[in-house]
């Protein structure tokens, strides 16, 4: 069993740290995988209520790794199998809420990563990038898609475009990042958080939230659409036995004991009016 990825769960919580300090956690196609396939089980897992993804040791990832013979930028032996987007489902399709716990050096690949998580907290004086036009390819993970979501245009071309390194303080300042902390307190916040989504938002309440955030930048909706899949996923939850215990938990001051179990409730969402009402 490999140790490239190593996966706790606790508390409602599931770690993820990529695992190969002594190579700053430099990507390789195992760890993909192991990735991709912890995402999927915690998806599936109803103890699970929040993810964090971290790194060992003093960096996040550092990239691609060119520890072995050939590159990771040589010509796929089998093209038909290579993908550009090697983590599937990308994080921001699951449907729990996930962190990326950002706590060193996040390069290429290892940034794109995160890229794709619903918050980024990340370390003040590590150096972040997506370095990939400065290597003779491009950047990945689709980060053509979420640095310009998650910025403007303007911002993700410079990033994409020069491919030159910043700090934590400068990527909170993009909006790459929520927020940036001294490297010995990222993993800490990012738990902190996480542990009170686990403790106080109903799950499913959690899943389609981020489900509506994220379709609705996909898909494009509009102010209207979102407003009538708002209107319907409203009727979804109102009256459900969460809506009842969120309330009674609030007026009588203690944590919420919420009995949603995504694996076995989860409907996907409505389809929005192909033409927005008013």
């Amino acid at each position: 069993m490999s140790t490239d990825l190593v996966v706790e769960v606790a508390a409602g919580v599931a770690v993820l740290t990529l695992n190969r300090p002594a190579q700053l956690n430099a990507y390789t196609a195992e760890m993909g995988a192991l990735l991709s396939r912890a995402y999927r089980e915690c998806d599936e897992d109803d103890d699970v209520r929040a993810i964090v993804v971290t790194g060992a040791g003093r960096a996040f990832c550092a990239g691609a790794d060119f520890s072995g013979g050939a590159t990771p930028f040589d010509s796929p032996q089998d093209v038909a199998a290579f993908s550009a987007s090697p983590i599937d489902p990308p994080a921001f399709e699951l449907r729990k809420p996930v962190i990326a716990a950002v706590n060193g050096h996040a390069i290429g690949i290892g940034l794109t990563i995160a890229l794709q998580a619903d918050i980024r907290i990340l370390a003040e004086d590590a150096k972040y990038g997506v370095v990939q036009v400065r290597r003779g390819v491009i950047p990945d993970c689709m980060s053509h898609w979420t640095l310009a979501h998650l910025t403007n245009l303007g911002v993700a071309a410079e990033v994409l475009l020069t491919g030159r390194t910043f700090d934590g303080p400068e990527a909170v300042a993009y909006g790459i990042a929520n927020r940036a902390l001294p490297a010995a307190q990222v993993l800490d916040g990012a738990l902190d958080m996480a542990r009170d989504i686990a403790v106080n938002v109903a799950p499913m309440s959690a899943a389609l939230s981020k489900r509506l955030l994220w379709d609705t930048a996909i898909r494009g909706y509009t102010p209207r659409q979102v407003a009538s899949l708002e209107t319907q996923l409203h009727h979804r939850v109102m009256g459900t036995p969460d809506a009842a215990e969120g309330v009674a938990a609030f007026v009588e001051r203690r944590e919420p004991r919420f009995g949603s179990r995504v694996s076995r409730d989860w409907k996907a969402l409505p389809e929005p009016p192909t033409s927005p009402s008013r």
